[in-house]
């Protein structure tokens, strides 16, 4: 494994961690300023917005600089961040700090997986993804309720600091371990859009929104639905937590190594059992192990779909990947508000707490749906445009 996917790892690692962090410490941000809780929400609502916003906006500000240029300067503006939310006097500071480091999360990511693969022979690519992608999933298991502790029992802004140094330590490790490669020629902006004219670059970001929904439309009402139906406390709500980003380790890595090798029948399965699985958690929530079981195996299937689909987007992409890659990471996003706010519906219709898994459960189906029209299309193409990209992925 080559050195510098580590240095991507450990920003990964840092993202992800002050990505989920916040919502374990609502409550103590909430008090400090003075607020409700759910204006105290408006910092998880934000830092989405900022990444589906942020991800082709800092792509496109870098087309003119070479890649770990640009990998440096996102891990600092994503230091400013969390020191501006660290330090934060009021609210509304705080809020522009959890902005200004979501700006930097999508195209880091994007940006990220572009080099990871250009670090690793054609049949690593997926690999090489999901290398980087470890350290995100790391993050959920270690980072979260870490950072969750260290708010409770220190304060808040010290997890921010603390997240703040995780980001000078990825900005080190890139700028000493990813080698210097020159801007890609004929790299700009125009080239970069020509990347959205191929269908399957739009089919793929549609999957995207749609499987990994599926995900959060249960995740996101995870602790309600784990202390009302399945009968925990809600203490045990964090370790329910951690079993899910266990499962978010595992998904990527299998997701990786099984891309490489069948990329398309691996989204299949993944998407496929993602369905069935968030359709029977209706049942299992209702027994204790059974609930804890599907946790686990709901963040193994959907983590399991990222790195194809975040591969399946740079093969399509041809030679334009910077920016699509990075949309790609704001459609994971889109598709988490998209996923809360219908699961927030059908809560409020009245039917029930576990009603949102049927929403997962459709979402992925659609998913599924999308990638078995996406290969059709991709049969049907033309051979000669079949061979193009063939060689376009090798190169």
């Amino acid at each position: 494994m080559p050195l510098a996917l580590l240095a991507l790892a450990i920003g990964a690692f840092g993202i992800g961690t002050t990505e989920f962090v916040i919502m374990g410490l609502l409550p103590e941000i909430a008090g400090d300023y003075g607020v409700s809780i759910p204006t105290a929400g408006l910092l998880v609502t934000g830092y989405a917005l900022g990444v589906v916003i942020g991800a082709p906006l800092m792509t496109v500000l870098g087309t003119r600089t070479s890649r770990k240029t640009m990998l440096m300067l996102l891990m600092g503006l994503f230091v400013v961040g969390n020191l501006l939310s660290a330090f934060a006097p009021s609210f509304p500071v705080m809020l522009a700090g959890r902005i200004v480091t979501s700006l930097a999360h999508g195209a880091f990511f994007g940006i990220g997986a572009v080099v990871a693969a250009d670090l690793v022979a054609s049949d690593k690519k997926a690999g090489a993804i999901a290398t980087m992608f470890t350290g995100l999933t790391i993050a959920n298991i270690v980072g979260v309720p870490l950072g969750t502790f260290i708010g409770q029992a220190v304060g808040w802004r010290t997890t921010f600091v603390v997240v703040a140094s995780l980001g000078v330590l990825g900005l080190l490790g890139i700028a000493k371990l990813v080698p210097a490669a020159p801007r890609p020629e004929g790299a700009h902006l125009r080239g970069e859009l020509t990347a959205f004219r191929n269908p399957q670059v739009l089919l793929a970001m549609a999957m995207t929104v749609l499987g990994f929904g599926g995900v959060f439309a249960a995740i996101t009402y995870i602790a309600p639905m784990m202390t009302h139906v399945a009968g925990y406390s809600e203490g045990a709500v964090t370790w329910l937590l951690v079993l899910f980003g266990i499962g978010m380790f595992l998904g990527n890595l299998l997701g990786g190594k099984y891309a490489d090798r069948k990329l398309m029948p691996m989204l299949y399965t993944t998407l496929g059992g993602l369905a069935v699985t968030l359709g029977l958690f209706t049942l299992t929530a209702h027994n204790k192990i059974l609930a804890a079981v599907t946790i686990l195996l709901v963040g193994a299937l959907g983590f399991a779909t990222v790195p194809p689909l975040q591969k399946r987007v740079l093969d399509q992409a041809h030679g334009a990947p910077t920016l699509a890659s990075a949309v790609n990471i704001g459609a994971f996003n889109l598709g988490n508000a998209l996923s809360a706010w219908l699961g927030g519906i059908v809560i409020s219709a009245g039917l029930g707490y576990t009603a949102p898994n049927w929403v997962g459960a459709a979402l992925a189906a659609a998913a599924l749906a999308l990638a078995f029209w996406s290969a059709a299309l991709e049969r049907r193409a033309p051979a000669g445009a079949r061979r193009s990209r063939a060689a376009d992925q090798k190169a």
